[in-house]
């Protein structure tokens, strides 16, 4: 473990860490010595199966809504000072359930208006410590994606959000940057990964023949929240194999 990724004694919290892309990420901190806490969906960590990406052994553990801003609001900080805020909550609704106001609604209040919430709400405690923000979108928000167009628009808010963000918290000591995935397999695109045909075209696609994993998107978390990217702001990274080019 080199001295720029070392989070020893640091504290690091991941929205959405319970499972797939997220929960890659919080292990990536934890195997580099950081206290990491995670946010999910279930009651208990105990109702997470690794079988479904999850796997929260040497994590803590808090059950928040994130897509009701009053749970947000009301969710005690997990620790007393605060290094890094990882935010990769995110949700979908597939059969065009987006085009709906339900859905629509559902997936804007998870995947974009959180965000502004939880950066609101730690922004305090990451300017004591001169902490760093990691939002996680995807390239689902830099082009079209078809019968998706809550995803896509909120993917699209959040590589905008990081800009501002970046540029409004930089005086604070605050730097905010991004990932942007392409390609991983979790649950949320299980739609392509479960298909055989579906899978073997996406993989075409993608010039490193290969999806991303969970491991892949925590390398890149972890340099942006690192001094190797002490100089870096408002920039979302993008960690697709290729898959935009």
């Amino acid at each position: 473990m080199t001295g720029d990724t070392d989070f020893s004694g640091k504290h690091v919290l991941v929205v959405g860490g319970s499972s797939g892309i997220g929960n890659g990420i919080a292990h990536g901190f934890r195997e580099r010595g950081a206290t990491v806490h995670v946010w999910g969906t279930r009651p208990s960590a105990s109702d997470y199966d690794r079988s479904e990406g999850s796997d929260l052994s040497g994590l803590r553990y808090t059950c928040v809504d994130v897509g009701d801003p009053d749970a947000i609001a009301a969710c005690p900080a997990p620790f007393d000072s605060l290094d890094v805020l990882v935010l990769s909550q995110g949700t979908v609704v597939y059969r065009r359930g987006e085009f709906e106001r339900a859905g629509w609604d559902r997936v804007m209040a998870v995947n974009l208006d959180s965000l502004m919430h939880c950066a609101r709400k730690f922004r305090s405690q990451l300017a004591e410590t001169h902490g760093a923000i990691i939002i996680v979108s995807s390239i689902s928000g830099l082009k079209a994606n078809i019968g998706n167009p809550a995803y896509a628009a909120s993917k699209a808010g959040a590589i905008s959000l990081t800009k501002t963000l970046g540029q409004a918290f930089a005086a604070d000591g605050i730097r905010v940057n991004g990932l942007a995935p392409g390609l991983v397999d979790t649950k949320l695109t299980k739609v392509t990964t479960e298909s055989k045909q579906r899978l073997e075209g996406a993989i075409a696609r993608i010039p490193q023949r290969r999806m991303g994993t969970p491991s892949d998107m925590a390398g890149a978390a972890i340099f942006l929240a690192s001094p190797l990217a002490s100089y870096v702001t408002g920039h979302t990274l993008v960690v697709d194999g290729g898959l935009s080019l």
